[in-house]
C-alpha cells in the first residue's frame, strides 16, 4: 500500500466513523438519556436518505434554494416528526421493560419500511452532490479524493461540536444530564421531565435524519438502509458505553478504521471484523470504554 493509497484510507475511515458517529449518538442520547431502546432509529437515517432525494429538486424548483436550504428544511421537519413520534408512541415506553419497547420499535420498523415502499417504490436512487462540491482534490500523481467526503466529514465535525456545546456548556444541557441521572429530582425542581424527554428525542430523530441526508450521495438511496447502520450504532454504542457521548465518538472513529482497512487488507473477513472488535473491548472493559457523561 503506497502512502497516497494510505492517505485515501485514513480520510475514508475518518468520514464514515465521523458519519456513524452522527448517527449512533442520536441513538445513544435516546438509549442513555431516556432508557428506551429504540430499533427504529436506522429508519430515521432512511428517511433523511428519502428526503435528500425527494426534497432536492423540489427546493429548487419551487423555493430556489440549494444544498443548505434543503437540509435546513428537513432538519426542520425532522424535529416536527420527532416531537409528534415521541408524543404519539415513546412517551408511553419510558416506564415499560425492554422486550416491549424492542416490540414497538420493530413495528415502527416495518410501518416505516411499508410507507417508504408505497410512497417512493423499492427502486435504487441516487442523488448528486451540490455541483459546487462535485469535484476532486489531487493525492499524489494518480489518486484524487471526493471533494464531498471531505464536506460530510466537516458537517459532522461542526454538528459534533455543537452538541458537545449544547450538553457540556450550557443551561439545558445541564438539565438533560441531570435527567439522565435522577428522573424524579429534576421533577421535584419544577421542570417537565416530558418535554425535555421529547426534546432529546427530537434531537437525536434530527441528527439520524441530517446524517442520512448528507450520506445519500455517497452511498445512494435503497430500501433496508435503516436496518444496516441500525446494527452497527448499536455496536457503537456498546463500544462507547452506553450513554457516552465521547464514547460514541471513539467508537465510531475506530469501527471507522477497523471497517475501512479491513475491507482493503482482510476483504473475506472484513464482515467480522467490528464485531471482533466488538468482542475484544468488552472483555477488556465490559462497561464500554466510557461511562455516561
Amino acid at each position: 500500500m503506497d502512502l497516497a493509497t494510505f492517505l485515501v484510507q485514513c480520510l475514508n475511515s475518518l468520514q464514515y466513523g465521523l458519519l456513524l458517529f452522527l448517527v449512533a449518538s442520536g441513538l445513544t442520547l435516546v438509549f442513555g438519556i431516556m432508557g428506551v431502546i429504540n430499533l427504529a432509529h436506522g429508519s430515521f437515517y432512511m428517511i433523511g436518505a428519502y428526503m435528500a432525494h425527494a426534497l432536492a429538486p423540489w427546493v429548487g424548483a419551487t423555493l430556489g434554494g440549494g444544498f443548505f436550504t434543503t437540509l435546513a428544511l428537513g432538519g426542520a421537519l425532522a424535529v416536527l416528526f420527532g416531537v409528534a413520534l415521541e408524543w404519539a408512541f415513546f412517551s408511553f415506553l419510558y416506564e415499560r421493560e425492554h422486550l416491549q419497547q424492542v416490540l414497538m420499535t420493530y413495528g415502527l420498523i416495518l410501518v416505516f419500511e411499508e410507507l417508504r415502499s408505497l410512497a417512493v417504490g423499492d427502486d435504487v436512487h441516487g442523488v448528486q452532490p451540490p455541483a459546487w462540491l462535485a469535484g476532486s482534490i489531487p493525492l499524489g500523481e494518480l489518486m484524487t479524493y471526493p471533494v464531498y467526503r471531505l464536506f460530510i466529514s466537516a458537517v459532522c465535525v461542526a454538528l459534533a461540536a455543537a452538541m458537545w456545546f449544547v450538553l457540556a456548556r450550557t443551561r439545558l444541557g445541564m438539565t438533560v444530564r441531570a435527567g439522565a441521572s435522577s428522573r424524579e429530582m429534576v421533577q421535584s425542581l419544577g421542570i417537565d421531565i416530558r418535554w425535555l424527554y421529547r426534546l432529546v428525542f427530537a434531537a437525536g430523530v434530527t441528527l439520524a435524519v441530517l446524517a442520512g441526508m448528507v450520506a445519500a450521495p455517497v452511498s445512494s438511496v435503497y430500501p433496508g438502509m435503516g436496518q444496516q447502520v441500525l446494527i452497527v450504532c448499536f455496536v457503537v454504542v456498546v463500544i462507547g458505553g452506553i450513554g457516552s457521548i465521547r464514547g460514541a465518538l471513539l467508537a465510531a472513529l475506530l469501527i471507522g478504521f477497523v471497517d475501512t482497512f479491513g475491507k482493503v487488507v482482510f476483504p473475506q473477513a472484513a464482515g467480522l471484523l467490528v464485531y471482533v472488535l466488538m468482542a475484544v473491548i468488552l472483555l477488556w472493559k465490559p462497561e464500554g470504554l466510557f461511562k455516561a457523561a
